[in-house]
């Protein structure tokens, strides 16, 4: 039975992919979540599933990554992020430090500790989730953007070095494009927080955001199956394929941005 633990699972694309192979009988599943509220919830959402462990996980926490450090993962999905929004000109540095902290240093300090004992067994696999957001500019969206980026960047990186010492442990790189799961509507109103009181661009508030919320309505995906299908696919297939991206279209339309713009 192969381990697979999942990192930020509270509900999104996490929630569309565990759905899908929670049946298979040849798949235990460690879902994580960052609060001991989120725990209540998922505990209750999969009560009836033998092969699921529901554990509170903050990635950036010591205590909860000895947790992690404990358990033997076949198979790690690594999901947990948080988004800041706001003007790459006068965010606060607080705010990017926690954007990278969560994303970037959070997400690789799981990496290493999962590692660990791959390395002794010599197989696994590694999934980690980044984002479209990555590989396009988006305006007040620059700072979550960059810590995709760097997941991004990181993952290829890991994955070029590992095959020099172990062919076995497989290291993939999924990146969503705009799905409606919740998350973006978040990243979306939190700079409004800070940028209502005093920000360079307090005349323009109102226009940045109808643009903003006619935007993602009109593009971000209702339907997680997309998406769902290529993390099972990396989850279960023996020989992945390096990167995952969904939905087709905003790959290809990434793809052409930056061929256009370089």
């Amino acid at each position: 039975m192969k381990k697979v633990l999942f990192t930020g699972a509270r509900s999104g694309i996490a929630h569309a992919t565990i759905k899908r192979i929670v049946n298979k009988k040849d798949y235990e599943l460690y879902v994580t979540v960052h609060t001991e509220k989120q725990l209540e919830l998922v505990k209750e959402t999969y009560k009836n599933y033998d092969n699921v462990k529901c554990l509170k996980v903050d990635i950036t926490n010591e205590k909860d990554l000895q947790q992690i450090e404990a358990l033997d993962i076949d198979i790690l999905v690594n999901n947990a992020a948080i988004g800041v929004g706001g003007s790459i000109a006068e965010i606060p540095m607080a705010k990017v430090r926690q954007c990278f902290e969560v994303n970037v240093f959070g997400t690789f300090t799981v990496v290493q500790r999962v590692l660990k004992r791959m390395m002794q067994k010599g197989e696994g696999k590694i999934i980690n989730i980044s984002s479209l957001a990555g590989l396009i500019p988006m305006k007040f969206l620059g700072v979550y953007g960059a810590s995709k980026a760097s997941v991004s960047l990181l993952t290829r990186t890991l994955r070029k070095e590992l095959k020099i010492i172990n062919k076995n442990i497989k290291i993939v790189l999924i990146e969503p494009g705009l799905y409606k799961t919740g998350f973006n509507q978040v990243m979306l109103e939190n700079k409004y927080d800070w940028m209502r009181t005093k920000s360079y661009f307090s005349e323009e508030l109102k226009i940045i955001k109808k643009c903003e919320n006619k935007l993602f309505n009109l593009l971000e995906k209702r339907n997680l199956n997309s998406i769902a299908k290529k993390i099972v696919k990396a989850i279960t297939c023996d020989n992945p394929c390096p990167i995952y991206r969904a939905p087709c279209l905003y790959a290809i339309f990434v793809k052409l941005y930056n061929f256009f713009t370089n």
